[in-house]
Formats: C-alpha cells, structure tokens, sequence
C-alpha cells in the first residue's frame, strides 16, 4: 500500500495515543484529516485528558493533521442516531473529498461505511501494517497495553492478530 490521504475516527487516534504510537500515522500516510466533529471530540473533553488534547492540537499545528469541515451537514444530520457524529462524518468527508480509505473501529461505522464503498482499517490493522512496513517490530505489547487501557479487543480477534503478526 502506498502512502495516501486518509480520514480518521477518534477513538484509534485515542488508542495508538494511549500506547505511544501516534506516530504511526504520519510513518503510514501521507496526510491525516480530522472531520470538525472528530477535532471536537478529541480537543473538548475533558480536564483528565488535557495532555492528550494539546497533542492533537499541536499536530492540527504542524500540519500533521487537517481539519475537515464537511460540506453535506445535512446528511450527517439525518443519519444521526445510527453513528456518532464523528463517524458519520468520517465517512460523508471520505466521500466528498474522494478517498478511498478510513481508519475507523467501532463495527457499525465500519459496515456503513463499506454501505458507502469506503474502506477501513483500524487500530489493529495500523499495528499490523506498521510492523510490515518496519515501523515497529512486535504488535503484541502494543494489543496488550491497549486491552489493559479498556480497548476492547476479544479473546478471538486478540488472537487472530497475533496469529496475521507471526507472534502467536
């Protein structure tokens, strides 16, 4: 896979944050853009994570993330309920601007998204690209450290990555 433009959802932003591995994107792509709802969540929360905000903001900064102000709001609007904001945006943004990947986690999101014919990978698929690629060498402290961090991983698919890594 190539470098390429990718749209991000919040939650493996605050995983690969949680572990170290932010990094990561920037290694694998070449541009990161954020939908306003996904900055949002990410910089408005709360007081307990005001380090983990000011990261996101410094890399909004530096240009390692764009901000994305999505343009059919109204149909974000309308499907509000079946996703979170910041999903829904993820995928209308991934169709306006005509990309062709999300990183995304959360199961629903990810099958409308496929509905919209836009592809995903998640957090384990970063770890395990980012270990073909050399970035790293193990995926196996990583999935470790984010299931002690409440990431939920299942038994199955823990394994499952384990096994795809060659660390099983």
């Amino acid at each position: 896979m190539d470098k390429q433009t990718v749209l991000c959802n919040t939650s493996p932003i605050i995983g690969l944050l949680s572990i170290g591995r932010l990094f990561l994107l920037k290694e694998l792509f070449d541009e990161i853009i954020l939908p306003e709802a996904v900055y949002k969540e990410l910089c408005e929360g709360s007081p307990a994570h005001q380090q983990e905000s000011n990261e996101i903001k410094e890399w909004v900064l530096k240009g390692y993330f764009k901000v994305y102000q999505v343009k059919n709001a109204e149909m974000v609007r309308s499907m509000y309920g079946k996703l979170h904001f910041g999903e829904l945006e993820v995928i209308v943004a991934t169709k306006e601007l005509g990309l062709k990947l999300a990183i995304i986690d959360e199961n629903a999101a990810r099958k409308m998204a496929a509905e919209f014919l836009v592809n995903t990978i998640g957090i384990l698929g970063i770890l395990l690209l980012s270990k073909r690629k050399g970035f790293i060498n193990c995926v196996k402290p990583d999935v470790d450290k984010l299931r002690m961090n409440g990431y939920r991983i299942s038994d199955e698919l823990y394994y499952q990555i384990l096994d795809k890594a060659g660390e099983n």
